[in-house]
Formats: structure tokens, C-alpha cells, sequence
């Protein structure tokens, strides 16, 4: 499917009511030296599709591990997780794993670029992997986010910024439905940081994918729609913000 389905599925998911993600009393534990330690208590919220929300708290609040069960790559010891209206407990891993292929992108503060690839083979790789025509695509995402000329450079050879961009471009060139992003700007100084999250969201009202994102930056959160604040595994907050 080409970026123009993609995007008109988009508009499909936002029309049709369903919840891009609904999260019911989650909870997750792991073994501690003392017992079992729990991370997530009773988590619940749902979040409509194409919504911008960040998830905010202090380190070790649960933050991650909520973004990793909403995403599908752990799963609770207690509750559920539908996306797009599929219940990821009823999807075993491989089927999770095309889920997020289809529909999900992923940003992340330290970027997960493959060193062996240039940054146009870094935003190839995930159309290959879903047996769709790759190069010029993603040489029109590389162009969009401002790496024309950087197409053949390792990411060993780019700037924090520059690297996070081609992360930002492979996270997009799939057209998401969903984008999740862990602490984007985490690596990166206030100005670099800036460019890059006005780039992300530039992008998120292109594509109208729902974007949800963990930051420990309130300017960050705040250009957000909404707001869920975590505190030692429970939910504390859930504000709708005028932006």
C-alpha cells in the first residue's frame, strides 16, 4: 500500500470511533530480591486515533514499560491492550510482530540505527521487509526531513540530530498508524531537539497517525493534546491540553 492508502486508512481508523489504543487495567510486575516489584498498577485510558499524548513522570515511574505494552512487545501480567482494535493478547508474538510492521512506528532516543547501513539503507530496510519497492520512497522521506545530501552516509558519520531525522524518516516512510516515541530528544542539545520535534510533528499532521510519546521535557509534552502522568506505576493524571 503507498503512502496515499496509508494515509486514507488513517482517515478510516479516526472516522470509524474505534480507539487507535485502549489500555485496561494494566499491570505489570517483575521479581525483585524482596518479592515481586510492580511497575504498572491498574493502568487504564484509551487514546483516539490520530491524538497527540505524552506519557510524563519521573524516572522509573513505569514510563517505558507502559510504551512497551502498548506497542505489543511485552505484555501485562494483568489487563489488556487493543490496537486498532485488535487485542494483543490474543496475537501470539509473531502476530504482534506484523501488527507493528503494518502500522507502527517507533522513535527512539538513541536512535537504533543499523551501523552497517547508510541512512538511505536505514529507511529502506523496513519497506524491503515488507516486500514493498523501497528506494525512491525512502529517498523522498530522506529529502523531507532535510537529508538529500546525507543519503550515502553512515550513521557514524552524522550528527545526533542528523541521525535522529533518519530515525524520524524510517519511522515514517511506512506511514504509521500509530508512532511511538521514547524520549526523542533525550540525546540531543535544547536547539537540535527543537528542530527535530517540529519535524515530528510536522509529520504526524501529514500522515494523521496518532502519535504517543515519553518525555521527561514539560515544553516536550506540553505541545501534546493531551497529557498522562504516571507516579510510581499509577496514572495520576489524564489532562486534555489546549495547544
Amino acid at each position: 500500500m503507498d503512502v496515499t492508502g496509508k494515509n486514507e486508512m488513517n482517515q478510516d481508523v479516526r472516522s470509524s470511533g474505534i480507539p487507535a489504543i485502549h489500555a485496561q487495567g494494566l499491570t505489570r510486575r517483575v521479581e525483585d530480591t524482596n518479592g515481586p516489584l510492580t511497575i504498572l498498577d491498574n493502568v487504564a485510558f484509551a487514546v483516539p486515533a490520530g491524538q497527540t499524548a505524552a506519557i510524563t513522570g519521573s524516572s522509573g515511574s513505569g514510563k517505558s514499560t507502559l510504551l512497551g505494552l502498548l506497542a505489543g512487545l511485552d505484555l501485562p501480567d494483568e489487563g489488556a491492550v487493543s490496537l486498532l482494535g485488535r487485542d494483543l493478547s490474543q496475537l501470539d508474538e509473531d502476530e504482534r510482530a506484523k501488527l507493528r510492521a503494518a502500522h507502527v512506528g517507533f522513535v527512539f532516543q538513541s536512535f537504533q540505527l543499523l551501523p552497517h547501513l547508510t541512512a538511505l539503507e536505514n529507511v529502506m530496510l523496513p519497506l524491503e521487509l515488507a516486500g514493498r519497492p523501497a528506494r525512491e520512497p525512502a529517498k523522498r522521506m530522506l529529502s523531507r526531513v532535510g537529508l538529500a545530501g546525507r543519503l550515502h552516509h553512515y550513521p557514524r558519520t552524522l550528527s545526533g540530530g542528523e541521525q535522529q531525522r533518519v530515525s524520524i524518516a524510517r519511522a515514517f516512510v511506512m506511514a504509521p498508524s500509530l508512532l511511538f516515541a521514547d524520549e526523542p530528544t533525550g540525546s540531543l542539545d535544547v536547539a537540535t531537539g527543537k528542530a527535530v520535534i517540529d519535524l515530528m510533528f510536522e509529520l504526524h499532521r501529514e500522515h494523521g497517525a496518532t502519535l504517543v510519546l515519553v518525555t521527561h521535557d514539560p515544553a516536550l509534552a506540553a505541545r501534546c493534546e493531551r497529557q498522562l502522568e504516571l507516579v510510581a506505576g499509577r496514572l495520576v493524571r489524564d489532562e486534555m491540553l489546549a495547544v
